[in-house]
């Protein structure tokens, strides 16, 4: 009787799982059958009609978008069809409508080419111009859905790579969710997404999303505002909540999204996004866009909560998209009706597991003194050998991230961006290491770091099952510390198992960032051969001023004083101009350049081979108004190293990762396990 009973109340909890997912505060979303009328992707006529009224600037703008043929397809398809619905314009949305059959009468794409985004923008027209679409361009709408879908089972199947999401599932999900009803494959269609997604994507979300920070990196900013608007339609037109689904990831990354933006508002009006692993960014551009209404979605969703509200702070000091065609975002997605958070005594850090991402500012100003580290695991192809990475920006980057991202596999990419030469790190050499041909590309260069020892060409894998059946190669990397006193911040990781163990027994990295623009970087590093080279890597946006131990970086309004306390009697080489892309006799410069890029690689070595070494730096960020800052000076006694800065004294553990810092008086371990923030 007992195993009845929990058989039927089984069948019972799924069925509400299936109905029922919890929202917002707590609450339940109800799953709903899909309305049967058009439009329903973004609301009603009506809903629409009313939040034109309310929106009415807004609005105006987008009026003006499509009256002036600005924008590409995207915008303007969009942008057509909510005017025929708003404003009853005919003309406009026979003319989205005959847009729309371009692409429906056009090839297939297959592979990875953005076919969901053409699938996407259709739906939106096919949804909110259904009146204006004949019995025959309907079928052959419903047919170019289907086959799109058939030719594309294969294409990207990975949970982890961004186009799962926004080469594919978005525009298939939109697509169902248009033609419901009038496809009888349309449910199946979302049905199989749904449990793909429950199975395969939210696994995925949490062991490298963990915290709302992304492995891929900087590409999250291309995928999440589809992902987002996808996720907006579904709940609207079934109650089906698969934001609710990813608390670990998708409950955190509007903010995660907010502490990977540098401090400043820039061109046009925007934020830049930080760099992480493949991307650019460095420009305005659709990303930033995108980037900002992915944060108004989830905003929306999440709008009583106080972390959430604080994010809706920092999102109205940008209250436009930075480009004039993304006019229907701020239309669709700004709702200037979510309480205002406070902003400005929010937590100054964030810790993101996943990944293995700290980010700290000194403050919510926008002049405020900004830091990222990153130690964490291999998840998919988009990221960097760079382990122990970091970034400092005092009003403009002055750590950086090297080289350019611009295209996939060439020399520069395989044999300069992506390596561990790039970041600012450790490397090791050893003079017999190679390296597999990354990305199918030519790989020629030993540039001592971080190994590339995975199946695929790419380093990637397919979905948290396989990583954790090959948990040996992707589990590279350790966050051992993080915690956040308000007065500093110190966080540490160990980064060994990221190179190859013929060459290195050891690699950890602790950092004190004393507020506001002080960071003493300790690291311990073993290598199996004395003789096997290590240096200390810093890339600096400026070549410095200044003679090594003391280097100054200046750029623009910021300023980085750069002190080596360790090695004793340390080595210091600065490679820019010609040989900034240069390492073992061989160059590898990017084919172009756009957007600001570090112009000097700094090199610290010791003096005398070991098979142990200690590096210590000081680095301070401020403004360039500053000529000096306090001189710190460093003690080596029996296992401690101890680094003073004027009042304050940290000291660091040379065989593990511990010590303890004094700040006004105040004594302070720096324990070696994760903390809370």
């Amino acid at each position: 009787m007992t195993g009845s009973i929990n058989k039927q109340s089984s069948l019972l909890l799924a069925l509400l799982c299936l109905f029922f997912w919890p929202g917002p505060s707590g609450s339940l979303f109800a799953r709903h059958p899909v309305s049967r009328e058009h439009p329903r992707l973004l609301g009603s006529s009506e809903e629409l009609k009313e939040l034109a009224r309310q929106r009415q600037a807004d609005w105006i703008r987008v009026v003006e978008v499509v009256n002036q043929r600005e924008g590409g397809d995207h915008e303007r398809m969009i942008g057509m069809s909510l005017m025929y619905v708003i404003e009853g314009n005919e003309a406009i949305g026979k003319r989205a409508v005959e847009t729309a059959m371009r692409y429906v009468d056009g090839p297939i794409r297959v592979g990875h080419v953005r076919f969901g985004d053409d699938l996407a923008r259709c739906a939106i027209v096919y949804d909110l111009c259904y009146p204006l679409w004949s019995s025959d361009q309907r079928e052959k709408f419903h047919r170019y859905v289907n086959a799109t879908v058939d030719a594309n089972v294969r294409s990207e199947t990975s949970p982890f790579h961004n186009a799962w999401y926004s080469y594919k599932h978005w525009g298939f999900s939109m697509a169902a969710y248009a033609c419901y009803y009038e496809n009888e494959r349309a449910p199946g269609i979302l049905a199989a997404m749904e449990k793909d997604y429950r199975e395969r994507v939210v696994p995925a979300f949490k062991l490298a999303g963990s915290g709302g920070g992304w492995a891929e990196g900087y590409y999250v900013n291309y995928w999440t505002y589809e992902w987002m608007f996808f996720c907006n339609v579904a709940l609207r037109c079934e109650g089906v909540d698969y934001i609710g689904m990813s608390p670990e990831f998708l409950g955190q990354r509007a903010i995660a999204c907010m502490f990977e933006t540098f401090p400043g508002i820039g061109e046009h009006n925007s934020r830049r996004q930080i760099h992480m692993g493949d991307g650019c960014g460095k420009i305005p551009g659709n990303d930033r866009d995108k980037t900002l209404s992915a944060r108004r979605i989830l905003v929306n969703h999440f709008r009583s909560d106080p972390a959430h509200q604080a994010v809706h702070a920092f999102n109205e000091a940008t209250p436009k998209s930075c480009m004039v065609v993304n006019a229907y975002k701020d239309f669709l997605w700004r709702d200037p009706g979510v309480q205002k958070g406070d902003l400005e005594n929010f937590k100054l850090s964030h810790f993101s597991s996943g990944p293995g991402y700290v980010y700290a500012r000194s403050s919510w100003n926008e002049d405020a003194t900004y830091f990222f580290f990153k130690c964490g695991d291999r998840f998919t192809a988009h990221q960097h050998l760079d382990n122990g990475h970091f970034l400092i920006y005092k009003y403009s980057e002055l750590a950086g991230d090297g080289g350019q991202y611009d295209g996939w596999n060439s020399p520069h990419e395989v044999n300069y961006l992506v390596r561990t030469i790039a970041h600012n790190t450790i490397t090791v050499h050893d003079p017999g290491e190679n390296w597999p041909d990354i990305r199918n590309g030519d790989v020629t260069g030993n540039d001592g770091g971080q190994h590339h020892d995975w199946p695929h060409h790419n380093g990637a894998v397919e979905d948290a099952a396989a990583w954790r059946a090959g948990r040996e190669m992707y589990d590279i990397a350790d966050m051992l510390a993080f915690e956040d006193r308000g007065d500093y911040l110190y966080a540490a990781g160990d980064c060994s198992r990221a190179y190859s163990a013929k060459k290195l027994d050891y690699f950890t990295r602790q950092i004190v960032y004393i507020r506001p623009g002080t960071f003493v970087i300790f690291d311990r590093v073993k290598s199996k051969n004395p003789g096997f080279e290590k240096k200390w890597l810093l890339q600096a946006m400026k070549p410095p001023s200044g003679e090594a131990p003391n280097l100054v970086v200046t750029n623009g309004r910021g300023r980085l004083f750069v002190q080596t306390l360790l090695p004793q009697n340390a080595r210091t080489r600065l490679f820019s101009g010609s040989t900034l892309y240069s390492y073992g006799g061989r160059s590898y410069p990017p084919e172009r350049v756009f957007g600001p890029l570090p112009e000097c690689r700094i090199e610290v070595s010791p003096g005398e081979p070991s098979l142990e070494d200690f590096f210590l730096h000081v680095l301070t960020a401020t403004d360039n108004t500053e000529s000096s800052v306090a001189q710190a000076a460093a003690k080596v006694t029996g296992d401690e190293v101890t680094v003073t800065i004027g009042a304050t004294r940290v000291v660091f553990k040379k065989n593990r990762v511990a010590g303890e810092v004094e700040i006004s008086g105040r004594v302070s371990p720096l324990g070696g396990k994760i903390g809370s923030n």
